[in-house]
């Protein structure tokens, strides 16, 4: 139990640190950067190796950990509300992941859940940000924002979740316990 709490916390730091480098990678030119969303692929994949309480923890804290290190993405209302929909991708990962049966059309079904929630929770973050600062967000702006500019990003996080996961598990990188149903 103990080895187990130990690696958790390891992955955990691990992906925490991932969302402060990925964007380095993608972050130079913005409209990429944003397209890709590079924060979302550490943050999702430490949801379902670590559950629920880690990815939460790093969706949430690694936006405001970025803007305090680097600057970027901006305090308000980027980061605040990235920080939110990330902290829902990390913690609906990890619920899904523990009560859908772990099987790969379940693994895609999580991984797509999980995505949706976030980006919902997002675009209600950003709307209700919008409503108090007297400004307008309108749904053809939350399309936008979380379907059509990230589509590429989606994508990515499609076909690379899974096979991160996946390869880890087959590596013994990850203890069967962490993947097992409890």
């Amino acid at each position: 139990m103990k080895k187990n709490l130990t690696l958790k916390i390891c992955y955990t730091a691990l992906c925490l640190a991932l969302c402060m480098v990925l964007p380095f990678l993608t972050g130079q030119i913005k409209t990429i950067g944003n397209m890709l969303c590079p924060m979302h692929l550490p943050v999702l994949l430490c949801g379902f190796l670590c559950g629920m309480p880690y990815g939460l923890f790093v969706g949430l804290v690694a936006p405001f950990l970025r803007f305090a290190l680097f600057g970027m993405p901006a305090l308000y209302p980027s980061a605040a509300a990235m920080a939110v929909e990330l902290a829902c991708y990390g913690f609906f990962a990890g619920l899904f992941f523990k009560l859908f049966p772990k099987k790969l059309p379940f693994f895609y079904l999580t991984l797509v859940l999980a995505m949706l929630v976030g980006r919902g929770i997002w675009g209600l973050t950003r709307f209700v940000m919008a409503s108090v600062d007297h400004t307008s967000f309108t749904f053809d702006a939350f399309l936008t924002s979380a379907f059509v500019n990230a589509s590429f990003g989606i994508l990515i996080q499609i076909i690379l979740i899974p096979i991160l996961v996946f390869s880890l598990q087959k590596a013994k990188l990850i203890p069967e316990s962490f993947l097992r149903k409890k």
